[in-house]
């Protein structure tokens, strides 16, 4: 091989190199461009999702104090299962946000976590939006049961005045009627006999005290045997006799002495003696008559 043949072969060796070392060249920029586009094309997808996710997150959060606003509405439903609905759904939604904030997935997983943010959030709205149409109208249905007790209290508290004055007015016809049945007494007195049963002018020497006094027609007073009860009180407040007794009020009263008489309601006169048995001073002697539960009179007399 000659010298001119030589060197066309190391020209075209060198040819060739140069091609080969271009054809290289053009596939590592090649590779280059496509790592790149392939980089940017993976930022982009990066930040579109930290952009759903701030917005996932923002409408989160306005669902919850739109529901904690309400939370004191809970009173008007019958049953909590809204709350407890809306409370899984929340909890769903917080451990979703909390992987895409402290994982490192693949923008492939990562976008299918925002998938089901989406869709867990939508079931918030769905529940938010049921609670808040139920908490308005239990609100109302209780706005107008509250009218309905008002309505109903007021004419609870009319009928208790009307029953009141009923009442008052049925005790004042009671007290009328059980007036009209009480016995009229007139004429009261008050006289000290001797021995002989003739008047005594000084009581110290009286032998009985007579009481007498007239019942007056009382067509309304029911007839029969009525007992009359005398009490006479001394001077020094004692009272005499002693033994017998009435009921009044709930109580036993101390009496004097008594008489049963017969009454037809017609007028009648009545006397009651009693036996002194102690000694008699002069002075102002209180005389009380009763019968029915009532005291007919109460008189002074001085002996």
């Amino acid at each position: 091989m000659n010298k001119k043949q030589k060197t066309i072969i190391y020209v075209a060796i060198g040819v060739v190199a140069a091609m080969a070392a271009l054809v290289i060249a053009l596939i590592i920029s090649n590779n280059n461009r496509t790592v790149s586009l392939n980089e940017a094309e993976a930022r982009a997808d990066s930040l579109a999702l930290a952009n759903d996710r701030l917005v996932l997150t923002n409408e989160f959060n306005e669902l919850n104090a739109n529901f904690s606003m309400y939370e004191d509405k809970q009173m008007y439903l019958s049953n909590d299962s809204l709350v407890q609905q809306y409370n899984q759904a929340r909890m769903k939604v917080e451990g979703l946000l909390q992987e895409l904030n402290q994982e490192k997935k693949s923008n492939a997983a990562n976008r299918a976590r925002i998938k089901a943010l989406e869709s867990e959030i939508a079931t918030l709205k769905g529940i938010l939006k049921h609670y808040l149409e139920e908490i308005e109208r239990l609100s109302k249905e209780n706005e107008g049961l509250r009218t309905e007790i008002q309505q109903v209290k007021s004419r609870n508290e009319q009928l208790t005045s009307a029953v009141t004055v009923a009442t008052k007015s049925n005790e004042e016809l009671t007290q009328t009627v059980k007036l009209a049945k009480k016995l009229n007494l007139t004429g009261l007195r008050l006289t000290a006999l001797n021995k002989k049963g003739k008047t005594e002018k000084k009581v110290g020497k009286a032998k009985q005290l007579e009481v007498n006094f007239s019942i007056s027609p009382n067509s309304t007073a029911s007839a029969g045997m009525k007992d009359f009860y005398v009490r006479i009180v001394t001077p020094e407040g004692s009272l005499l006799g002693g033994g017998l007794s009435f009921p009044m009020d709930g109580a036993n009263v101390p009496a004097t002495a008594k008489r049963s008489v017969e009454y037809a309601n017609e007028e009648i006169s009545v006397t009651i003696y009693w036996d002194v048995n102690t000694t008699l001073t002069s002075g102002d002697y209180t005389v009380e008559v009763f019968c029915d539960g009532y005291r007919l009179a109460s008189r002074h007399f001085q002996l």
